[in-house]
C-alpha cells in the first residue's frame, strides 16, 4: 500500500517543520481582520501556530502575529487563540485516552 505524504508547515513561533495537523492557521484578511482558521481555508494571508499554550503564550510576548502580519493585533485575539488551543489539548488527550 502506498504511504501518503503528510503535509508540513513551519511553526512561526519555532521556526519548526511540523505536520499541519498539529498546527493552527491564523489569517488576516483583505480587511484587515486576524482571526483563527481551524478549515484552513478562509482567504487571506496566513501563519500557522503550534497546538501548545507555551508556545501561544511566547507568540503574544515575542508579538509574533504583529510582525508577520504588519499591524496591531487586538488582545482579545490571543485570549481566544488560547482558548482553542486549551480546548484542542484537551480533545487529543481525551481521544488519545480512548485508543488504550
Amino acid at each position: 500500500m502506498k504511504t501518503r505524504k503528510i503535509p508540513m508547515r513551519k511553526d512561526i513561533v519555532s521556526g519548526e517543520m511540523v505536520p499541519k495537523k498539529e498546527l493552527v492557521r491564523v489569517v488576516r484578511n483583505k480587511e484587515g481582520e486576524v482571526s483563527l482558521d481551524p478549515t484552513g481555508k478562509k482567504n487571506g494571508r496566513g501563519a500557522y501556530i503550534a497546538l501548545d499554550r507555551e508556545i501561544a503564550k511566547k507568540a503574544q510576548q515575542q508579538k509574533v502575529f504583529e510582525k508577520a502580519f504588519s499591524q496591531a493585533i487586538d488582545p482579545a485575539f490571543y485570549e481566544e487563540l488560547y482558548a482553542y488551543v486549551d480546548h484542542q489539548q484537551a480533545r487529543k488527550e481525551l481521544f488519545e485516552n480512548d485508543a488504550d
